[in-house]
C-alpha cells in the first residue's frame, strides 16, 4: 500500500473490488466514529460491572449499523451481545471496557472495544456470501471480575467458529501466554483497644497482614520461577491510637497453568492463615472470581492475523523484554479453552511506556492509538474471512 495514502486507503483500479479492498474501506469510512468512540470511553472510565455508558455506547454504535443487540445479555446489565446474520460459521469479537481503579484506561481497553466493534462492521458487509454469523460482545469485568467466565457458566460463547480480540500493548506481539490467576480478597477481624492505654486488650490485625507479607516475601525464595504473588492492603486500620481491628487486601496468586494454581494458591493462603494464627484474628479468604486460565491458541487462526498485520506494516521483532504484555492474565483464556481464540497485542510504539501506567493511559488516545483501532479492525476482519475459506475448521 503506497505511503502516500491515508490509513485504509486502496489504490483505484477497474474492475470489482478484493476481500481486502472491501475491508480496509470498510474501516476506512467508519473510522472517524471508531475513533471518536474510543475517545469517549476514555474520557469517561467504568470500573468493571459498573460499565452502563459503555455497554449502552457500544449497542447504539452497532444499531445504528444494522446489527440486533442484546442489553443485559445473559442477565449481566453491562453486558451485550450483537449479531448480524444467520450463517452457520460463527465469528465471535470480544469488546472490553472496563477501566482500572484510579488509572482509567491504562490498559487501552477502549482501543480493544474500537477494533472489534470495527472488525464486526467490516465483516457485516460479508455475512450472507460467507455464510457468517458475526457476533460482537461486550464483556464486563476483565480487570478482576472474570466477566467473560461469568457469562460463559451461563452458556455464552459456546459453538464460535473464532473468538478474537486485540489487546494493545507497547509493542505488537503475537502469541497469548498469560498466566493462570486467583484473585482473592482477604479480610482480619480482630479487637480494638487504646493503644497506649489497654494494649493489652486488642487483636491486632494489621500485625497480622504484616506478619502473612513476611511470610509471603519468604515463600518467594522457594516458588518456581514461572510464578507471581503480589497484591495491596486497601484498609489497615482507622487511627493510630486505635489498635486495628480489621484490615483487608486484595491478593493475585499466578502461575503457569490452572493445574498449576492450585497448590500454589494454598500455600500462599498458608501464609494469610500464619498472620491469624500469631495474633488470635479471624480470617476470611474470598474469591473476586472464578480462576483465570492459561491461553490455548488457536495456531492457524493466528499464522492468518500475524500475516495480515504484517501487510499492514506491523512489527513483531520487538526485544523480548519490550513485549512481556503477553503474560498479562486475562479471561480470554477461559474462552480459549471451549472455542478456538486468538489474543494477539497491537503495539503503540511507546516502550518503556507500559499498560497500567498513566503514561499509557495517555498513549491509548491520539495518533498510535487511533492506527491500532485501524490496523486491528482490518487484521481481525480478514482474519475470519481468511479462517472461514476452508469448510468445518475451527469447531472443537
Amino acid at each position: 500500500m503506497s505511503d502516500s495514502l491515508p490509513p485504509g486507503s486502496v489504490p483505484f483500479r477497474a474492475g470489482p473490488e478484493t476481500a481486502t479492498e472491501r475491508v480496509l474501506n470498510s474501516v476506512r469510512a467508519e473510522h472517524p466514529a471508531l475513533v471518536a468512540y474510543s475517545e469517549t470511553l476514555h474520557a469517561n472510565p467504568e470500573l468493571g460491572w459498573e460499565e452502563h455508558r459503555a455497554a449502552a455506547w457500544t449497542a447504539e454504535f452497532l444499531e445504528a449499523r444494522g446489527f440486533a443487540v442484546e442489553r443485559g445479555y445473559l442477565g449481566f446489565p453491562t453486558a451485550i451481545r450483537a449479531i448480524l446474520g444467520t450463517g452457520s460459521r460463527r465469528i465471535g469479537l470480544m469488546a472490553e471496557y472496563d477501566a482500572l481503579p484510579g488509572l482509567g484506561h491504562a490498559c487501552g481497553h477502549n482501543i480493544i472495544s474500537a477494533a472489534s466493534v470495527g472488525a464486526a462492521c467490516a465483516l457485516a458487509g460479508f455475512a450472507a456470501e460467507y455464510d457468517l454469523s458475526v457476533e460482537l460482545y461486550g464483556t464486563p469485568a476483565e480487570e478482576g471480575g472474570g466477566g467473560k467466565i461469568e457469562l460463559l457458566k451461563r452458556g455464552a460463547f459456546v459453538g464460535l467458529d473464532l473468538a478474537m480480540m486485540v489487546h494493545p500493548s507497547p509493542v505488537d506481539s503475537a502469541v497469548a501466554n498469560p498466566f493462570a490467576v486467583a484473585h482473592q480478597h482477604v479480610e482480619y477481624r480482630g479487637k480494638s483497644a487504646h493503644a497506649a492505654a489497654y494494649p493489652d486488650q486488642g487483636v491486632n490485625a494489621n500485625d497480622a497482614f504484616l506478619i502473612a507479607q513476611m511470610a509471603i516475601g519468604l515463600l518467594r525464595q522457594q516458588l518456581p520461577k514461572e510464578t507471581r504473588v503480589h497484591g495491596i492492603q486497601t484498609r489497615g486500620g482507622e487511627a493510630p491510637n486505635a489498635i486495628p481491628e480489621t484490615t483487608q487486601g486484595r491478593w493475585y496468586v499466578r502461575a503457569e497453568t490452572l493445574a498449576e494454581l492450585g497448590p500454589l494458591n494454598e500455600r500462599v493462603n498458608k501464609c494469610f492463615e500464619a498472620g491469624a494464627l500469631a495474633t488470635g484474628c479471624e480470617l476470611e479468604i474470598t474469591a473476586e472470581s472464578e480462576p483465570y486460565s492459561e491461553f490455548r491458541t488457536d495456531e492457524r487462526a493466528l499464522g492468518i492475523y500475524t500475516r495480515h498485520a504484517m501487510a499492514l506494516g506491523r512489527s513483531f521483532d520487538a526485544p523480548p523484554e519490550h513485549a512481556t504484555m503477553n503474560r498479562a492474565s486475562t479471561d480470554m483464556g477461559n474462552v480459549s479453552q471451549i472455542v478456538p481464540a486468538i489474543h494477539p497485542y497491537i503495539g503503540l510504539g511507546c516502550f518503556p511506556a507500559a499498560n497500567h501506567q498513566p503514561e499509557f493511559a495517555a498513549h491509548c488516545i491520539g495518533d498510535a492509538a487511533n492506527l491500532a483501532i485501524h490496523d486491528g479492525a482490518v487484521a481481525l476482519a480478514l482474519t475470519a474471512l481468511d479462517y472461514v475459506r476452508v469448510p468445518g475448521a475451527g469447531k472443537k
